[in-house]
């Protein structure tokens, strides 16, 4: 079976898709088949940065390791059983045309809470969700103090990853690999930075979860998407001589991988 990443949580602008794609194209160049689904309906944004991906690679004559994209299959209504969910039905189409081609199902989740999404946490093997350095963002996994010391209680997200959890744990899965990576991070060493380190600690173990390194803001994210490009291709398209933020980015993404501990993943890049 292939080993599902879930990419979520419910709040937009933190980064999902960039991680999402680089952490798909990152398993697809060390040598994985990488399949991939976007349930973000209305942005579609994971998916136009594929699409954009085989439009210059195509326009450049190039050949790259690149992740597949599937769009959910249309079904028939009248196929539905009594009760039974269109949305959860499409989603599990989905996966199952996937899953004897790939080793990895990347799925990336919209920043709000939909059916899809809510499905899409209990398939998941490996559950990254990002999250702004920011307490703003934070409230989406638990509530605290006005201090930003204390956590008073879990949050939304994190109450349906434990209903999916538990949904895994009745259908006899693994348990969710749940990885929280902080994303977005300033190069200062601010009092928020330090609040947030320790209320984050504090929060994985009482909720269970794994934190890992995420991505510093930079402006290299930005102007890859429209070619469907990341870090790790630069060199392939005759970018020469790197600078400093492009080489620190891309340990940003080796260092994630190698945090997300992927059966049988070596990030050799």
């Amino acid at each position: 079976m292939a080993h599902i990443i879930v990419v979520g949580n419910e709040k937009g602008g933190a980064g999902k898709s960039t991680v999402s794609m680089h952490v798909a194209t990152a398993l697809a160049r060390i040598g994985h088949s990488v399949g991939t689904l976007d349930l973000d309906l209305r942005q579609k944004t994971l998916a136009r940065y594929i699409t954009n991906r085989n439009a210059f690679l195509n326009k450049k004559g190039l050949s790259l390791p690149t992740p597949s994209y599937q769009d959910l299959p249309d079904i028939d209504q009248d196929s539905l059983q009594p009760g039974e969910n269109a949305y959860d039905r499409r989603l599990s189409m989905a996966v199952a045309q996937m899953e004897p081609h790939c080793d990895f199902i990347l799925i990336d989740c919209p920043g709000s809470h939909t059916r899809l999404s809510q499905v899409a946490h209990s398939l998941a093997d490996t559950l990254i969700t990002p999250l702004n350095d920011s307490f703003i963002d934070f409230d989406l996994l638990a509530h605290v103090d006005s201090d930003g010391e204390e956590i008073t209680g879990p949050s939304v997200y994190s109450e349906m990853v434990w209903n999916a959890r538990q949904l895994r744990a009745q259908a006899g899965l693994k348990p969710i690999d749940w990885i929280v990576v902080r994303n977005r991070l300033g190069a200062q060493a601010m009092v928020n930075k330090e609040k947030m380190h320790r209320a984050i600690t504090k929060l994985a173990k009482r909720i269970g979860f794994r934190t890992a390194p995420g991505f510093n803001e930079r402006v290299i994210f930005r102007e890859l998407f429209p070619r469907g490009l990341t870090l790790l291709d630069l060199r392939d398209i005759g970018v020469k001589g790197m600078n400093i933020s492009n080489v620190a980015a891309r340990q940003e993404l080796r260092e994630l991988i190698k945090a997300l501990d992927l059966p049988g993943v070596v990030p050799d890049f």
